[in-house]
C-alpha cells in the first residue's frame, strides 16, 4: 500500500521515536494539576494527551528524554500508561505497556495501524491531505483542460469520460480534475499569494491525442468544461511531525477559513499567509490574536478621540500542510471567537 492508499484511510497514527538531535533550550511547563500516570483511552490525540500534562503543548518533545541508542519506532495504543517523572529537576515522560519502561521522542506519520492514537483529528484534514491544493493562477490557466464530457452532457461524474486538450506527451496518464476557485492575496499590497484548485475527482487517461480522452475514476463533484488537470500526486501528504513552534518569529494572518463561515472555531481548517517562503513547516503551532478594534471613547467630550484596542489571544492551530506562500492550518483550541483577518504568530 503506497502512501497515497494510506492517507486516503485517514489513519495517521503517533509514531514515537528517539530523537537524535540535541534539545531544545525551551522548558517545558506542566500544569499544576497534571496527573501522574495518564491511561491512554481510545479517541485520545497527542494534542489532548499534552494539554493534560504541559502547559504549553507544543514544547511536548521536551519531556522526553534523548536517547540515541534506541532507534525503532513505538506506537502509543489506548491502554498504554504514561508516567510523568523528573530528572536533573526536569519533567520526563514515560511509557509504560507491559515491558520494560522505554524513554521516547513522539513523531507522526501516516500508517495503516487502525488502533495507535492520531496526533490531531484526522477526519477534520483528510481532504486537504491528499485532494486540496493551492497553486498559482498562471499554473491552472496553462494546465490542460476540459473541453466536453463525450457524452455531450453538461456535467460528468465517475465512470464518464472527458475530451482533454492541452496534454502533450504520453509520460503521465493519470491526473486530478480541479477547478479554478478562490485567489488568496496578501491584506495590505493586493499581491496574488496563491490560488485554491478545487478538487472535482481522478481520471486515467485512455488515448492520447488532441484532444485526449480521460475516464474520471472517482469524483468528489461533478466535473464541467473548464475544469484543469494537474498530475495526481502522491507526495504531498503530511508524513512526519512532532507539534513544536517555528525557531524564529513570524507572523501572518488569517486570510480564509473552508466552508466559509464568518466565525472559526475548533478543528476548522484556515488559510493563513506564511508559507515555504518564510520557512512554516508542518508541525508548526501558532497563537492566534483577535486583532483589537478602534473604539470612540464616548467618556470624553471630544469625537475625535479614539483608542486601539490590543489584541487578544484566541487560540492555537496546528500548521498540517505548506504551500509556496500559504499554508493550511487547524485550529486546535479556540478561547474566544476567531475571525478573519485575526493575526497568527510564534507563541
Amino acid at each position: 500500500m503506497n502512501l497515497f492508499q494510506y492517507a486516503r484511510t485517514g489513519l495517521v497514527s503517533v509514531l514515537l521515536i528517539f530523537s537524535l538531535s540535541s534539545q531544545s533550550s525551551a522548558a517545558a511547563d506542566v500544569k499544576p494539576d497534571h496527573p501522574e500516570r495518564y491511561v491512554v483511552v481510545s479517541g485520545d490525540t497527542l494534542w489532548d494527551i499534552a494539554g493534560k500534562f504541559l502547559q504549553q503543548p507544543w514544547l511536548w518533545p521536551e519531556v522526553w528524554h534523548v536517547n540515541p541508542q534506541i532507534g525503532n519506532p513505538h506506537l502509543i495504543y489506548p491502554g498504554d500508561i504514561l508516567v510523568l517523572t523528573y530528572l536533573d529537576g526536569k519533567p520526563i515522560l514515560r511509557l509504560e505497556r507491559g515491558h520494560p519502561t522505554i524513554k521516547l521522542s513522539p513523531q507522526v506519520r501516516v500508517s495503516a495501524n487502525r488502533n495507535a492514537i492520531q496526533a490531531i483529528p484526522i477526519d477534520a484534514i483528510q481532504q486537504f491531505l491528499t485532494e486540496s491544493r493551492i497553486v498559482s493562477s498562471s499554473e491552472l490557466e496553462e494546465a490542460p483542460y476540459v473541453l466536453q464530457v463525450v457524452e455531450e452532457r453538461v456535467l460528468a461524474g465517475a465512470n464518464d469520460r472527458l475530451y482533454i486538450r492541452g496534454v502533450e506527451g504520453d509520460a503521465i496518464d493519470r491526473y486530478s480534475v480541479f477547478r479554478a476557485n478562490e485567489i488568496y492575496r496578501d491584506p495590505d499590497s493586493g499581491e496574488e499569494l496563491g490560488q485554491e484548485a478545487l478538487f472535482v475527482g481522478d481520471g486515467k487517461l485512455e488515448r492520447f491525442g488532441d484532444p485526449a480522452t480521460l475516464l474520471l475514476t472517482r469524483t468528489r463533484r461533478e466535473a464541467m468544461m473548464g475544469d484543469r488537470l494537474l498530475p495526481t500526486g502522491e507526495d504531498e501528504l503530511l508524513q512526519d511531525f512532532v507539534p513544536h513552534a517555528p525557531a524564529t518569529a513570524v507572523e501572518g494572518a488569517i486570510l480564509s477559513v473552508i466552508d466559509g463561515v464568518s466565525h472559526i472555531g475548533q478543528y476548522q481548517v484556515v488559510v493563513i499567509d506564511l508559507g515555504a517562503d518564510v520557512n512554516m513547516e508542518a508541525g508548526h503551532v501558532l497563537a492566534i490574536d483577535r486583532s483589537g478594534k478602534k473604539v470612540m471613547d464616548k467618556v470624553t467630550s471630544d469625537p475625535r478621540d479614539t483608542v486601539q484596542l490590543p489584541d487578544e489571544l484566541a487560540g492555537y492551530l496546528m500548521v498540517f500542510r505548506v504551500f509556496d506562500r500559504l499554508s493550511y492550518g487547524l485550529v486546535m483550541d479556540a478561547t474566544r471567537a476567531i475571525r478573519l483577518q485575526d493575526v497568527v504568530r510564534t507563541p
